[in-house]
């Protein structure tokens, strides 16, 4: 009986290292360069009630090509840094670009991808200073903010699957710490969860996830990124440590480049990819 434990052990750290090793890891060139004769898909602002927060908030949400109401589509829920605000990836990182380019390749599944404001607080504006302990704290909020007013809203407004399987959550930074937090913490809600160069609002491993044996059972999809320059790295390889301690099946991308758009551009790129497979 031990001897079968040690192989079971053995396999699943090989398909750790396999998933990790196996996928691909930069973006070709091009890949975020506006194709004028292709199909594009739209975005829009949005506002909704946030109870949480006591006020009307704003979202962008990114619908794909082709999009139609009598299609039911699943939902990237895709969160920015500590110092940004539902416009940053679109600022920075252009993922409606990126993905109308996968769209036209056939690379990727139709979602809608929402673009949040994490700062859940009145005053959500990312001025003054953003590392103030109030604000902080209201990229924690957001969890509620989320779980209970944006996706209730999502799934009022848009033709979207209700299911676990059909929630994906990633992030950049702060958003990326929130992503793992709030994916890994939500396991009944979220099946897909990525952190691009989590920040140090990412919880420790032990707290992050508790129960490695439920998140073996329930995620689809569980991404680790960082860039190889990045002093934040610290808080990605610790939670890959943990989870490949505990045989937790997980994608963990070393990628060279530091905290910046030119790595999460392609974290979105490839994570993109894989989501919403069945």
């Amino acid at each position: 009986m031990k001897q079968l434990y040690i192989l079971l052990a053995v396999f699943t750290l090989i398909n750790v290292v396999t998933r990790a090793q196996g996928i691909e890891k930069e973006a070709p060139e091009g890949f975020d360069v506006v194709q004028p004769h292709i199909a594009h898909g739209k975005i829009d602002t949005i506002t909704y009630d946030s109870k949480t927060v006591g006020t009307e908030r704003r979202a962008l949400v990114y619908t794909p090509p082709g999009f139609s109401k009598r299609k039911k589509y699943p939902v990237l829920y895709l969160l920015h840094g500590i110092g940004g605000d539902e416009k940053e990836w679109l600022k920075g990182g252009q993922p409606q670009v990126i993905l109308d380019n996968l769209y036209a390749q056939g690379k990727v599944e139709p979602m809608i991808v929402v673009l949040p404001n994490g700062r859940a607080m009145k005053d959500d504006r990312a001025t003054g200073n953003v590392f103030d302990s109030v604000k902080v704290q209201a990229f924690a909020t957001f969890e509620k903010d989320l779980l209970r007013d944006l996706i209730p809203y999502i799934e009022k407004s848009y033709p979207v699957h209700k299911s676990r399987e059909s929630r994906a959550i990633a992030g950049l930074s702060m958003g990326g710490g929130q992503s793992l937090n709030f994916g890994l913490g939500n396991l009944d809600t979220f099946a897909w969860v990525g952190g691009f160069s989590s920040a140090p609002n990412t919880r420790e491993p032990e707290k992050l996830l508790p129960d490695p044996e439920e998140a073996k059972k329930k995620l689809r999809l569980l991404w680790i990124s960082c860039g190889s320059e990045d002093r934040l790295m610290g808080f990605s390889k610790r939670t890959h440590d943990y989870l490949e301690s505990n045989g937790v099946d997980h994608i963990f991308l070393v990628e060279p480049g530091g905290h910046d758009f030119k790595v999460w551009k392609n974290d979105l790129y490839l994570f993109s990819q894989l989501l919403f497979r069945r």
